[in-house]
């Protein structure tokens, strides 16, 4: 059984993605390691030679910047890197994101224990999303995801975010999948937020939008937040003594939306059915 793990990057270091931590928390696990560089201002492509890792495969690439419909150019570059992936089993993992090591164990068992398992087709994970600091996690988003996914299912990815399987050329769906036991721990929205606006002014408009900079976090409600009462894996340490807010409160002048009221309805089924109907990319195996 072999493993490729894989993503794609581009400024990753001046929007202060946790790149070096992301890369690092999977290797263990791979036998490669497929990154697609896009042309970058700073030293990302340097960060990335300098982990030294005989299993990390760079291919630098160049991004459309026409190319500006709901995020397709982060499809574009998951596929690079996917398709020069030669593993059985196909790790995607966010240059955000990032994996605690007591879970690898538990990682490799269920890859080992379904390798041969036809109609499994994917792995899915939880997902912990850190939210205006390392101590609270935002609940109102996706929960769980596929991110491994067979090298022997013919798949693409419209986004940068799941998995369309094809069996016809015209026709897609999404895989069949098993739970990786684990989570996978998600820094993207618990920066410094002057990362984050830096972030948001270069990519939005790949997503058709414009952005406006944000003073904090905080203008969100309350009813979509939790405090986190885990540990972090310890490659985060450095990160998040230096890169990551650490302080977070709730903008009182908050009013909340439609959407606000629909995902509080939501919570509050979920907590009395003890349900989890949060959006899902992935159909569960069995």
């Amino acid at each position: 059984m072999k493993i490729s793990g894989y993503s794609f990057v581009r400024n990753g270091i001046s929007n202060g993605y946790p790149l070096r931590e992301s890369i690092s928390s999977l290797l263990p696990l791979v036998d490669e390691y497929v990154v697609a560089v896009g042309q970058s201002d700073d030293t990302t492509l340097e960060v990335i030679n300098s982990l030294n890792s005989p299993k990390i495969k760079v291919i630098e690439t160049v991004w459309n910047e026409h190319m500006t419909d709901r995020g397709f150019v982060y499809g574009q570059q998951k596929m690079i890197a996917q398709y020069n992936c030669t593993g059985d089993w196909l790790f995607y993992l966010e240059a955000d994101e990032v994996l605690h090591e007591k879970d690898l164990p538990i990682i490799r068992q269920q890859l080992e224990v379904f390798h041969d398992v036809s109609e499994v087709e994917a792995i899915y994970f939880d997902f912990l999303h850190f939210y205006g600091s390392p101590a609270t996690l935002g609940i109102a988003g996706y929960r769980q995801a596929p991110r491994i996914i067979k090298s022997s299912v013919r798949s693409i990815a419209p986004d940068g975010l799941f998995f369309v399987v094809l069996d016809k050329n015209k026709r897609g769906r999404y895989p069949v999948a098993v739970s990786a036991g684990c989570p996978i721990y998600h820094y993207g929205h618990c920066r410094k937020i002057g990362y984050t606006n830096k972030k948001l002014s270069e990519v939005g408009r790949f997503w058709g939008q414009s952005h406006s900079p944000r003073n904090g976090y905080g203008y969100i409600s309350k009813y979509e937040i939790k405090q986190f009462d885990g540990s972090h894996p310890k490659i985060m340490k450095e990160w998040l003594a230096s890169l990551a807010e650490l302080e977070f409160e709730t903008d009182p002048s908050y009013r909340m939306s439609l959407r606000d009221y629909r995902n509080r309805l939501r919570f509050w089924i979920e907590s009395k059915l003890g349900l989890e109907i949060s959006k899902k990319h992935f159909k569960k195996y069995g």
